[in-house]
């Protein structure tokens, strides 16, 4: 009769729960370490509130391409803080309250072809923001063509400058 042996494993120094243990462990550091803010793709406030924006024919030394950073202020925006209050208060009034902070640019989408808007020229001011805001991409152009188009560029004084009309 042949002789059978059984074999058995060797005692091993990480047994698989530890080892799964330990890994789960450096994952969770991992995350932790690259995880981003809640809802954001770019992680906190410093990185996540650049703009850049750009003004043209807007007279008086208003044109330019300026950088505003928020939270904290920066950048060369002739007024960080006062734009960056704006851009708070319009992500407050545009959410209800349980609701996260909503994009202060949703309300910036040029009237519907339906609204009557005033034919009433607000000069040749363009002006376009692009960056990042809340976490959120930021691509939105403004110009003062008729009176909705004007209205919407006031709406986002200080962040962009106030124009008064020719008198």
């Amino acid at each position: 009769m042949p002789h059978v042996t059984s074999r058995t494993a060797a005692p091993s120094a990480l047994s698989v729960p530890s080892l799964a243990t330990g890994l789960a462990a450096v994952l969770a550091s991992l995350a932790a370490a690259v995880a981003p803010a809640a809802g954001s793709p770019l992680g906190d406030h410093e990185l996540r509130d650049r703009l850049t924006v750009t003004v043209r024919d807007a007279g008086e030394g208003r044109d330019g391409t300026f950088r505003l950073r928020c939270h904290p202020h920066g950048g060369d925006h002739p007024d960080t803080a006062a734009a960056c209050a704006r851009l708070d208060e319009l992500s407050r009034s545009a959410r209800p309250a349980p609701a996260g902070p909503l994009d202060p640019f949703a309300g910036a989408a040029p009237a519907s072809p339906q609204a009557f808007c005033t034919m009433v020229d607000g000069g040749p001011a363009t002006a376009r923001i692009t960056g990042w805001w809340d976490g959120r991409r930021v691509r939105v152009s403004y110009d003062r063509r008729d009176g909705c188009r004007t209205a919407r560029w006031d709406a986002m004084v200080p962040v962009l400058p106030r124009i008064r009309p020719a008198r």
